[in-house]
């Protein structure tokens, strides 16, 4: 392989790691995928395509798919809920470019109950802007199929869209908040902080405690978090945290008597509507980076 080869592929690999992110939710993953693909670029004669971008999304894509299935047996037999690995950004860092992963939590979640096919399909057409044709060409199906997978995936995925983004001074104020509520022995300044219909999901993998089901419920949601504060291991300790964008939306990454956690906020109308804590450490690699930092 030539330098300018190796460079042509360099050129494309910002756009290729986020569609692998995007479509597997996994950062390793994508890593992995988006490496396989400059195996078969290095095999194949990337001077004589007529569009490498493109010949590149296809191989990223069909991997993707091809690992998707084996993922999906993977999460038959997976602890509790399966969360997206949390990507780690400051608030009010620099802004977001084409190199940034990216993708709002909740958004990546209601990517995660759609079908592969529809899932590629809507990150395709609807967050990188490649043809219909194209993507037939990708998914072996023809224009008019790949259209509806695109329609059938924007219902869902567009209910489940933040309400609207936040300020960073915003975004800092729920974070802290909900940080200093969250660990107080008393519920009532969480419970303030919550919606009704507020749910908590929490992922450990089955290496890390963490619930097993969602918790629905203000008053439920309260209580959970009062009584682990009142647990005898948590007197006297003082939780180092932060708070940060994950995925683009409000939260904090912690380090708590047990283990880091990484915790998303999904705020609509004033409301804390839906929590997510990562607490498997599998996912918390840069977490633990950036804690031992600070």
């Amino acid at each position: 392989m030539t330098d300018a080869t190796a460079a042509g592929f360099e050129l494309h690999r910002p756009y290729l790691m986020r569609l692998a992110y995007r479509m597997l939710g996994s950062l390793s993953d994508a890593e992995d995928v988006v490496q396989d693909a400059w195996l078969r670029w290095h095999e194949s004669a990337p001077e004589a395509l007529a569009n490498p971008r493109a010949w590149l999304g296809r191989v990223v894509t069909r991997l993707c798919l091809d690992l998707m299935k084996s993922a999906r047996r993977r999460r038959e037999n997976y602890v509790g809920a399966w969360l997206p690995e949390p990507l780690i950004e400051e608030i009010g860092g620099p802004s977001r470019d084409e190199d940034n992963l990216d993708i709002p939590y909740v958004l990546q979640l209601a990517l995660e109950r759609l079908s592969p096919l529809e899932r590629a399909a809507f990150l395709l057409h609807d967050v990188f802007d490649v043809p219909f044709s194209d993507i037939a060409d990708t998914l072996g199906r023809s224009e008019a199929a790949c259209r509806q997978l695109v329609s059938r995936a924007r219902r869902h995925a567009r209910q489940d869209a933040p309400r609207h983004p936040l300020s960073p001074d915003e975004a800092r104020r729920y974070a802290i908040a909900f940080f200093e509520a969250a660990h107080s022995t008393d519920p009532t300044a969480l419970k303030g902080l919550l919606a009704q219909d507020a749910v908590l999901h929490g992922d450990g993998g089955g290496k890390a405690s963490s619930v097993l089901n969602p918790i629905f419920g203000r008053d439920k949601i309260g209580r959970f978090f009062a009584g682990l504060a009142r647990k005898p291991e948590q007197q006297g300790f003082a939780p180092r945290y932060e708070p940060v964008l994950i995925n683009e939306m409000p939260g904090y990454i912690s380090v708590e008597t047990d283990t880091e956690q990484a915790v998303v906020l999904d705020i609509r109308d004033g409301q804390v509507h839906a929590i997510y804590v990562i607490r498997n450490p599998d996912k918390l690699g840069p977490v633990r980076d950036r804690l031992k930092g600070s």
